[in-house]
C-alpha cells in the first residue's frame, strides 16, 4: 500500500477551510464580543484535558492565530495527554481568540477522538504487525483533519479520494459485468496507480487472483474464512506480493481475530464516522 500518509496538515487547504470555519461563525463579525472588547484587549487562555486523550489538532493554531500572539504547547500531536493536563496556553487579542474558541474545540475535540479510537486499534493490530487503515466515510468538508487523526493515533490512511488510486467495489463490478471487465478496463487508464478489488466470495478472489491486482480486500469475510482466503492468495503464483485487507464491521472485541490470520491491514471506517467528541476545555485564565 502506497497511499500518501496525512502526517502534516497541507498549508492552503487548511488556511481556506479555517477561513471558511471563521466565516460560517461571524458572517458579519462576532457581535457579542466586539460590543464587549475594543481591538486593543488582550487575554490569556488555557486549552486543558477533561479526560485521558491522544491529542490532535494542536498544528491548527497557526491557521487562526499570527505571529502577535503568544502560543505555548506542552505536548505535541499524538502525545498520550492525561486527564487535567493544560495543553496549551494563547495569549493576544480577546476577540480574535473568542471567534477562534468554538471552532478549535470542534475541531480538535473531533480530531482527538478519532486520534484515541484509532490508537486502540492500533495497540491491538500492531501485535501482529497488521495496520489499521482508515476509509472515505468521513465527515464531508473534515476529512483532511480525520485522516490527520488517524495518523497521530498510529493508524495509517488509505486512499484519500476517488482520484488516489483504483478500488472496484461490488456496483462496479455488477455493473461492468466482472471482475475481469473493471480491471482491464481501469488497467487501460490507471496510469500506474494501484489497483484493489473489493470480494466477498472465494469465486471472486481467484478471479481477482488471475487478474494480478495490486490489492485485495476481503470484505465481510468470518475470521475462519479469512484464514482459507489467505492460504489461496499466498499460494497464488500471483499473490505472494499482493497487498490485503480485511474489512466489515471489525470491532474492537474482533478485531485480535482478523488481526492474526496473516492480512497485512484491517480498515475501519469507524474511527471516523463512530469516533465521538473529547473532553477538551478552552478557559481564559
Amino acid at each position: 500500500m502506497n497511499y500518501k500518509q496525512i502526517n502534516s496538515l497541507p498549508k492552503d487547504i487548511v488556511q481556506t477551510l479555517v477561513n471558511g470555519f471563521l466565516h460560517e461563525d461571524a458572517p458579519s463579525g462576532d457581535i457579542s464580543s466586539e460590543n464587549i472588547f475594543n481591538s486593543e484587549h488582550k487575554s490569556a487562555t488555557e486549552i486543558s484535558t477533561r479526560e485521558d486523550i491522544i491529542i490532535s489538532g494542536i498544528a491548527l493554531f497557526p491557521y487562526f492565530f499570527d505571529k502577535s500572539f503568544e502560543i505555548k504547547s506542552n505536548f505535541k500531536d499524538g502525545d498520550f495527554v492525561g486527564k487535567g493536563k493544560i495543553i496549551a496556553t494563547i495569549t493576544g487579542n480577546t476577540i480574535n481568540i473568542l471567534k477562534a474558541e468554538r471552532i478549535i474545540l470542534n475541531l480538535m475535540q473531533r480530531m482527538s477522538a478519532v486520534a484515541g479510537l484509532t490508537n486502540k486499534y492500533y495497540k491491538i493490530a500492531n501485535k501482529y504487525d497488521v495496520k489499521i487503515l482508515d476509509t472515505r466515510k468521513t465527515t464531508p468538508g473534515l476529512r483532511i483533519f480525520e485522516k490527520y487523526a488517524v495518523v497521530c493515533g498510529g493508524g495509517h490512511n488509505h486512499r484519500f479520494d476517488l482520484s488516489s488510486g483504483v478500488m472496484i467495489k461490488d456496483n462496479h463490478i455488477k455493473a461492468a459485468g466482472s471482475i475481469t471487465k473493471a480491471v482491464e478496463k481501469s488497467r487501460a487508464s490507471a496510469h500506474g496507480k494501484p489497483i484493489e478489488v473489493e470480494i466477498d466470495t472465494f469465486a471472486q478472489l481467484s478471479e481477482a487472483l488471475a487478474c494480478n491486482v495490486d490489492m485485495i480486500l476481503l470484505d465481510n469475510l468470518s475470521p475462519e474464512n479469512t484464514t482459507i482466503a489467505m492460504t489461496i492468495i499466498r499460494s497464488h503464483q500471483n499473490g505472494e506480493n499482493v497487498f490485503v485487507e480485511s474489512s466489515g464491521g471489525i470491532t474492537l472485541h474482533t478485531l485480535e481475530d482478523y488481526a492474526k490470520r496473516g492480512v497485512d491491514a484491517v480498515s475501519v471506517g469507524a474511527l471516523t464516522h463512530s469516533a465521538g467528541s473529547a473532553d477538551i476545555g478552552f478557559d481564559f485564565v
